[in-house]
């Protein structure tokens, strides 16, 4: 699969517009081998000055629930969080934005990579969604969406989107299976048959989020695992919640305690672990590619725009 391209279009077309936003291209690839909660596209301000990411719900999806859930976003805290900053208003086609940030989609970063992720990226990783989730927990919310495509990988570590996603897509005590976007890998037992989110399912998909980046699926063997993290994984994925570990203990094994500066400074353990040769040399190149692509097309955002309350995906080159 090639890397979704930041691809200008010329000839005098128009771009098409969500919210006052001019679509540049579509974040994810067509042919995501992953479900995608929600659809994404590079876009950029009115001015030209400010590039976000915007999401839009999944045809089949609940509207009033996506915005619900992008607000509830609007407080999530920590460096790897990365929330909606700017929501539709009353009486528009929903949508939400955030602070655009070069990166590719972690089941992007795979096909790019060629294959599962080296141990040192899936530990990183790992330390970071933990640090994220343990601080969402302590916010007395859940995430409730977490999933392989909603952890983007930039060059200073990930970012986690797609918040409430579980929520989004049915109520409460609907069994969650068929729904749009769902990753039903990554979806916790207990959520799948329409129990309520809580902290634990958050721990399961973390467990599947991890596989999935060392093996290339959310439910791989045990053997496939890294040895080092084959325990921690699989605890993750137990089907009794009570059989989990806690947060707490996953740091303890991605990122163990250390006399880091930037970790004591900071008072993160993953942000040791999220310096230079974190990620795949392919998947670096790719991310600057996508930063250089996106800034090739800013010319031709000067061409005039036509509205449109679903855009479409771009053509990629």
């Amino acid at each position: 699969m090639r890397t979704p391209e930041v691809g200008a279009r010329g000839g005098g077309q128009t771009h098409p517009r969500t919210g006052p936003y001019t679509v540049i291209t579509r974040l994810d690839a067509p042919s995501s081998p992953v479900p995608v909660p929600e659809t994404r596209y590079i876009a950029r301000g009115p001015d030209g000055d400010q590039t976000v990411l915007v999401g839009i719900p999944l045809a089949g999806a609940d509207p009033q629930r996506f915005m619900v859930e992008a607000d509830s976003s609007q407080y999530l805290l920590g460096p790897w969080a990365s929330p909606a900053t700017e929501l539709a208003p009353p009486g528009e086609a929903p949508w939400h934005a955030r602070p655009y940030v070069p990166a590719l989609p972690l089941p992007t970063a795979l096909a790019v990579h060629g294959g599962p992720l080296p141990e040192r990226t899936v530990r990183a990783l790992g330390a970071a969604l933990a640090e994220t989730l343990a601080l969402t927990h302590g916010q007395n919310l859940t995430h409730a969406g977490l999933s392989p495509a909603a952890v983007l990988l930039a060059t200073d570590g990930p970012r986690l989107t797609c918040f409430g996603a579980v929520r989004a897509a049915a109520p409460d005590g609907t069994a969650r299976s068929g729904l749009p976007g769902l990753d039903l890998g990554s979806l916790p037992p207990e959520q799948a048959s329409g129990g309520r989110p809580r902290p634990m399912g958050d721990v399961y998909a973390l467990g599947a989020t991890l596989a999935y980046s060392a093996t290339g699926t959310t439910a791989p063997e045990r053997d496939e695992l890294p040895p080092a993290l084959r325990s921690a994984i699989g605890r993750c994925l137990a089907r009794d919640p009570g059989d989990r570990p806690q947060l707490a203990q996953l740091q303890e094994v991605f990122a163990p305690a250390s006399n880091s500066p930037i970790a004591t400074q900071t008072g993160s353990r993953a942000i040791a672990l999220l310096g230079p040769g974190w990620l795949p040399a392919r998947v670096i190149a790719a991310i600057a590619h996508q930063s250089a692509a996106l800034l090739a097309a800013e010319p031709d955002l000067l061409a005039p725009a036509h509205r449109t309350d679903a855009p479409t995906p771009l053509p990629q080159d």
